[in-house]
């Protein structure tokens, strides 16, 4: 996927929904305090790029933005913090999750990847 002079991107190995992309310093970073300013800045300039791709590739109604810092939070790697960009659809909750402890996601990451990798056909 993307890449970056402090930042890359990934899929969500397990994603909250169709399209969840997460961003990473390549530093080891736990806390924003740690981040350098120029590894915010493109972090965000990422995040913006990642929302334009998704937005033309998979047309979602809105988007989550956001990190989970610290374990309590939810962080599944504390040490490494990363941005979460996930697309979101009216309606694209269910109980699936809470009666049987399972997600659905229609999209399969190979699916995900090529649409986000595929050459930009867009002039600028």
């Amino acid at each position: 996927m993307a890449r970056g002079d402090a930042v890359f991107t990934l899929l969500n190995r397990y994603p909250y929904n169709n399209g969840h992309v997460m961003i990473a310093p390549y530093r080891h970073v736990g806390t924003l305090d740690d981040l350098r300013p120029a590894e915010w800045g493109e972090l965000l300039t990422m995040a913006r790029r990642v929302v334009e791709r998704l937005t033309r590739g998979l047309r979602p109604h809105g988007f989550n933005v956001g990190l989970n810092l610290g374990r309590a939070a939810g962080a599944g790697i504390p040490g490494h913090l990363h941005l979460h960009v996930v697309p979101r659809w009216a309606g694209d909750t269910n109980f699936m999750p809470v009666l049987g402890h399972t997600k659905v996601v229609s999209q399969s990451l190979d699916e995900v990847y090529r649409l986000l990798t595929r050459p930009d056909r867009r002039r600028r």
